[in-house]
């Protein structure tokens, strides 16, 4: 494991290189570890991929002997000595998406890219099982995953200025759903009626990591009577 300062105000230990789930077991497991020690100063922990990182508040460490830094270093390490890496506790969701149309404008794209027709590209996508490796982005915003290799798609050239709010793209080897309006260079293949984010909800994001993600089809009618 390695320790670094992210500014003046967090830790990042690494834990791997990889991006699966064998590497993102041990990085739930300290994070819960981490969260559950309820220790002086933690303001929050965030795991994603093979990272966890924990940020602090340094005003909680005013007296000068103690080093904030050295005393979160130390938090971290012993919360691994005590973590199960084994495990996993996420849940299962299923996203309902209507693929291509006017829900998917890249469909065609990542189609032909992929030397499929749209028809063989959607199948492939909701055919999978995904992982939610972080939360980031925009708020709300999973990072999954399980992608096909077939169906790996490199990022749109020049990214749009808005992507609906519930539309699933495809980003290189990953995929992902916008869960608010926002700026994104993703190539979209579909939409989810599902709201992934809602500030009113406690918690506010419907996915955290570790969750497992399948994807359900649906038609344009089904979308719509959804709403």
């Amino acid at each position: 494991m390695k320790l670094e300062p992210l500014g003046d105000s967090a830790v990042v230990a690494t834990l791997g290189t990889r991006i699966d789930a064998e590497a993102l077991a041990p990085v739930l497991a300290l994070a819960r570890a981490v969260r559950e020690s309820k220790a002086r100063g933690v303001v929050e922990v965030v795991p994603a991929y093979a990272t966890v990182t924990v940020f602090y508040d340094p005003l909680q460490f005013a007296n000068p002997d103690e080093d904030a830094y050295e005393f979160i270093c130390n938090l971290i390490e012993s919360c691994a000595g005590r973590a199960v890496g084994g495990e996993r506790a996420g849940r299962d969701f299923e996203i309902p998406v209507c693929y291509g149309g006017q829900f998917g404008p890249d469909m065609g794209h990542v189609a032909a890219h992929c030397r499929m027709d749209p028809l063989e590209a959607a199948a492939a996508h909701s055919g999978a099982d995904y992982l939610v490796h972080a939360i980031g982005f925009t708020p709300g915003f999973p990072f999954l995953g399980g992608l096909p290799a077939a169906l790996a798609t490199p990022r749109r050239e020049t990214p749009r200025a808005r992507v609906a709010a519930g539309s699933v793209g495809i980003g290189a080897a990953q995929t992902g759903v916008y869960p608010i309006a926002s700026p994104g260079g993703w190539q979209i293949i579909g939409r989810t009626p599902l709201s992934l984010f809602r500030p009113d909800r406690s918690p506010a994001s419907l996915l955290r990591p570790g969750d497992r993600v399948r994807f359900r089809r649906i038609t344009a009618e089904e979308f719509e009577s959804w709403k």
